[in-house]
């Protein structure tokens, strides 16, 4: 993607930064993200992803906007409801930065279409709300050596993971190596709705850190955050010697 001097002017309180300049933005202009799910987490996210320049950015959702969302997801409002979630996201969004090339998948994720959606991008975001398709995420990226960035809410607390699975660590499963029998989702238990902010916010901030190779301190960790008391706690995720994924060997 060419960079001129309108572009400069677009991104110059971020340029001016020593750890970005104009070589990291160059890099972000260069940058290919998925973000699976436009909800809660995905619209503050891509609003931020696309406001700092990353030049291709996919996006994943079979949804059409409801009443129900309006709430927390930011980038809709009542004239969207009823319209596919997908399609109303890069319209509002080709407005921030028209070099940006934004690519809309209306699918739901399956095993048989994972490799298709996911092949050509470098970093994958996910912000959906079942666990099924979190495995199914979790297991697609950790053998083809993606970078997972996964965020989830619910009622007044988040969860922030990334895996860096271009090197040797534990994953999703090690974690969680089993299903749980009650679903986390806003549907189920309601959510608090500055949590999707927050959280969307912090999957943001560490796409733009792993594209400028900045150092991340959460590589491997769950970042657990408390909206009623404020409070951010790290957690260190260890290898499961039975995960189905191998990680430990």
């Amino acid at each position: 993607m060419n960079f001129n001097i309108k572009d400069y002017k677009r991104f110059e309180k971020q340029i001016i930064l020593k750890k970005i300049g104009i070589a990291g933005q160059k890099r972000l202009l260069n940058a290919k993200v998925l973000i699976i799910g436009i909800g809660g987490l995905g619209c503050p996210l891509l609003t931020y992803l696309a406001a700092s320049g990353v030049g291709t950015i996919g996006i994943i959702d079979h949804d059409k906007v409801e009443i129900s969302n309006l709430n927390r997801q930011i980038l809709f409002n009542s004239n969207d409801i009823g319209k596919y979630k997908v399609n109303q996201a890069k319209k509002k969004i080709s407005k921030i930065f028209k070099k940006i090339k934004i690519k809309i998948f209306k699918k739901k994720i399956t095993s048989k279409n994972i490799k298709l959606l996911l092949k050509n991008f470098e970093i994958i975001c996910d912000g959906t709300d079942n666990y099924t398709t979190r495995y199914l995420i979790n297991d697609y990226c950790k053998k083809n050596k993606k970078i997972l960035i996964s965020a989830a809410i619910s009622k007044f607390d988040g969860h922030l993971y990334k895996f860096n699975f271009k090197k040797k660590g534990p994953c999703y499963r090690c974690f969680m190596p089993e299903m749980p029998t009650h679903e986390n989702n806003c549907q189920a238990d309601g959510i608090f709705s500055p949590v999707a902010g927050i959280m969307g916010s912090l999957q943001a901030n560490e796409v733009l850190k792993t594209i400028l190779n900045l150092r991340s301190n959460i590589n491997n960790y769950m970042v657990i955050f408390d909206s009623i008391k404020t409070n951010f706690r790290n957690v260190k995720l260890s290898y499961n010697p039975n995960c189905i994924n191998k990680c430990s060997k």
